[in-house]
């Protein structure tokens, strides 16, 4: 590869966990996609571009996007049917996954690969993605991707709680556009639950600075704002201990510094029940505040977040747990290289 660096596009991307993942082994951004306007707010403040993020992938023409050697991409997991395939291919069209998943944002993911033909790609999505649709979904993606498009593909569940203090296993998908070594049996995690919530939690004593509204006074305590309101917290009681009466596990769940985590969702600006922190008996519990939620998520503290709580909680609850995916990066770095070491040579020869 040159000295600048791989070239990599970064797709659905959020807030840049994805990015963050592929510049740790020396990729450079030359187009990013994303539709949310506070996510591109986040991403913007944190990724100094000399272009903006483009809006909506599906308004945007592949040949339009600039050549790359890799891309990344979160998309949203969509059903789509696979009605018609056979048909299609009987009739010798082409692009038979224009049929398959038209309609769905996986498709943008393969019309832009269609297009630029990259070395590699590094796709995320949610666990379930396997089994969506007894497991139909996950089938045609991977027949669009290694049958019509030619890729090489490993896939593996992989849980956040090698790395981070959550609950939160997702399913990694890899491609390449030749034959590799990779095996994602060779790559190594850490043991399970090493790290716990107070790895993330402010420590409230006063070796933290305080942050705008988070934390406050000397000691960075946290913001008062964050505990919950009395009959909040008595709703949720109640709510539980009805569903626990039940048989049900619905209810909210509390932590302290020694537990692991729940899964950080996009809904946890509404009562953030998920995951809530004990301040002690007989008090009540609080949030997480933001800065918290961009630790559990794998982002740095000098990581930006220029927006209204809210905004920023479905932000990171959307987002990727970044050290599993700098870990997978690193994991399928040198088979990258080595695709786009024999593509130099090969135009170099010419």
């Amino acid at each position: 590869m040159s000295e600048s660096g791989f070239r990599f596009i970064d797709l659905f991307a959020g807030i840049g966990g994805l990015r963050i993942a592929a510049e740790s082994i020396g990729g450079r951004c030359v187009f990013t996609s994303e539709w949310d306007s506070y996510a591109q707010k986040i991403y913007e403040a944190n990724f100094h571009d000399d272009r903006p993020v483009a809006g909506d992938i599906q308004q945007i023409n592949a040949s339009d996007i600039p050549q790359h050697d890799f891309l990344v991409a979160g998309f949203p997991c969509q059903p789509f049917s696979i009605a018609g395939v056979s048909k299609a291919n009987a009739l010798g069209r082409k692009h038979g996954f224009d049929h398959a998943t038209q309609g769905t944002l996986f498709h943008d993911v393969a019309r832009v690969i269609d297009c630029h033909r990259p070395a590699g790609f590094l796709l995320e999505n949610v666990k379930n993605l396997i089994g969506h649709d007894k497991g139909r979904t996950f089938s045609t993606m991977k027949r669009v991707l290694e049958d019509e498009l030619g890729y090489e593909i490993h896939h593996r569940v992989i849980e956040a709680r090698h790395f981070l203090p959550q609950r939160r296993p997702r399913i990694v998908i890899v491609g390449f556009r030749e034959s590799t070594s990779f095996d994602f049996d060779d790559l190594m995690l850490p043991e399970k639950d090493r790290i716990t919530m107070s790895s993330i939690l402010h420590p409230e004593d006063g070796t933290e600075a305080a942050e705008g509204h988070f934390t406050v006074n000397s000691l960075a305590t946290v913001n008062e704002k964050y505990t919950l309101t009395d009959n909040l917290w008595k709703y949720l009681v109640k709510y539980k201990e009805k569903h626990s009466r039940a048989g049900n596990g619905f209810g909210f769940g509390l932590v302290g510094p020694d537990d692991i985590a729940r899964t950080l969702s996009a809904r946890y600006y509404k009562d953030g029940s998920e995951i809530l922190i004990s301040r002690g008996k007989g008090m009540t519990p609080r949030r997480l505040t933001p800065r918290e939620c961009a630790r559990l998520m794998g982002f740095p503290d000098d990581f930006i977040i220029p927006v209204s709580d809210m905004r920023a909680y479905k932000a990171f609850g959307n987002s990727v747990a970044v050290p599993v995916f700098e870990a997978v990066a690193a994991h399928l770095r040198p088979h990258l290289e080595g695709l786009l070491t024999v593509q130099q040579n090969a135009i170099a020869a010419e």
